[in-house]
């Protein structure tokens, strides 16, 4: 099984740009062990002969048509009621 250091633990918790306190790196560096030793488990199978599954209801690309449709406002209507707009488009602010 893998073992996790407290090192490890302290690792990955500032990647992740977390603050854990003594007891929380303590519970971290056990669940991590127990989540590892589980795939380790996983891994041992033997999936020889076993086809993939991609999709389990049979389904097949399901499309929609697209349709338009018309609620009684027009395209001139719905622009005229914005703040703003260039080019038969509403204008917003940047937004970075």
């Amino acid at each position: 099984m893998t073992q996790i250091t407290r090192d490890d633990v302290l690792h990955l918790a500032q990647l992740s740009s977390l603050q854990l306190d003594e007891a929380e790196i303590d519970g971290l560096q056990m669940d991590i062990s127990n989540i590892l030793g589980y795939v380790e488990q996983l891994s041992k199978l033997d999936t020889d002969g076993v086809e993939p599954t991609y999709q389990v209801t049979g389904l097949k690309n399901i499309w929609r048509d697209d349709k338009v449709i018309d609620y009684g406002v027009s395209r001139e209507e719905l622009l005229h009621r914005a703040p703003e707009s260039v080019d038969n488009q509403v204008k917003v602010p940047k937004v970075l």
